[in-house]
């Protein structure tokens, strides 16, 4: 698997990042005219997987607005945080870390929520089948493997920790450690890690192999949830306002097309555009695809998708309490999905509370 970040781009990164705050004063005060606004976007995809947006541009629902691929990612947090210096226009993440980037007064907003957990859609925590892990106490000195730290996974096994009545000292002594998704399994079978964490396309294929078990998944913690969102940086929801409407509703659209679309036609969706793209891919993975898990309808936010977590991280002590507040941190205004007419368009959106709809 391939990433955007190299030497040389990482050089460029970290100077991006603290010039941030700089680049977003010199922003335009309003929004851009019709005719000023960017029709290509620039993002990151994920090896082996089709990604909403790159979805509803293949259904023709992203109108005008093109992608543009500048590389893959294994990383949320690396990815929103492309988004806010500028690195590419948008970018998705679990929403704890959105929260830990806007607490550090990253210019970004949430604009749609673009995964989430249900009964087809969860990632599970795995050991082997002969493993003496069969309880949160066993999980203490072992080695978790997760895709990143500080997101999603490292959120679900704190709670799952907290819930069994572990002490912070005894949480602190299981190890959450990074490991690619593509490479979990096999670093479970050879015993590199002792639980890894398995979604999706993944957890179906290493399940169909065999010899592993679940220890807990997030669904059986939380239930249904949307668990994270794409952000743009708020310059560019300023200056881009048309184009954004026009990226969050195609979005807004493709979850609702998976949603009602028989799932053997959205796999077979998802494995042509994959052949298409050209990027050296396999398409096997695809067919255990069930769902994209979002909860609301069209991808919509709410503050309790970012109010668990705000509390979470404020329970560990990464953000003050009171700090952030969860109505500050989305918008719904981009979002024109209307269940009577999908293609709906209506006049331009205002830019002002970014908790509206």
């Amino acid at each position: 698997m391939t990433t955007l970040i190299t030497p040389s781009s990482r050089r460029q990164f970290l100077t991006l990042l603290g010039l941030s705050a700089v680049a977003v004063s010199c922003g335009s005060g309003g929004g851009g005219a019709a005719k000023d606004q960017t029709k290509t976007l620039r993002y990151q995809g994920w090896a082996g997987s089709v990604i909403l947006p790159e979805l509803a541009e293949d259904l023709g629902f992203l109108e005008d607005v093109k992608l543009k691929w500048v590389g893959n990612t294994i990383s949320g947090p690396q990815d929103i945080q492309s988004a806010a210096t500028g690195q590419v226009d948008f970018g998705g993440a679990f929403n704890g870390a959105v929260v830990k980037l806007a607490a550090r007064k990253a210019p970004i907003t949430a604009v749609i929520s673009y995964y989430g957990v249900d009964k087809a859609a969860y990632n599970g925590f795995y050991v082997l089948k002969d493993s003496p892990i069969h309880s949160a106490r066993d999980l203490i000195g072992k080695k978790v493997g997760m895709n990143t730290l500080g997101a999603h996974s490292e959120a679900m096994l704190d709670i799952y920790l907290q819930r069994h009545g572990l002490s912070q000292a005894d949480i602190k002594k299981a190890e959450p450690l990074v490991v690619p998704p593509v490479n979990t399994e096999q670093s479970l079978r050879q015993k590199q890690i002792q639980v890894g964490v398995l979604g999706d396309i993944l957890r179906d294929k290493a399940l169909q192999t065999g010899g592993i078990r679940p220890l807990f998944t997030d669904y059986q913690l939380l239930g249904d949830f949307s668990a994270g969102t794409y952000v743009v940086n708020d310059r560019f929801l300023k200056e881009n306002p048309d184009t954004t409407r026009t990226f969050v509703t195609g979005i807004a659209r493709a979850i609702e097309w998976a949603r009602a679309t028989p799932r053997d036609e959205v796999i077979a969706r998802q494995i042509e555009i994959v052949k298409k793209r050209g990027r050296n891919e396999g398409t096997a993975p695809l067919k255990y695809w069930k769902s994209f898990g979002v909860a609301e309808t069209a991808g919509r936010i709410t503050d309790k998708e970012f109010q668990l977590w705000i509390d979470w991280l404020a329970k560990r002590g990464d953000i003050e309490k009171g700090q952030v507040k969860a109505s500050d941190l989305y918008t719904n205004e981009f979002n024109a999905y209307s269940r009577k007419d999908k293609a709906d368009k209506p006049s331009a959106a205002k830019t002002t509370s970014k908790s509206g709809s």
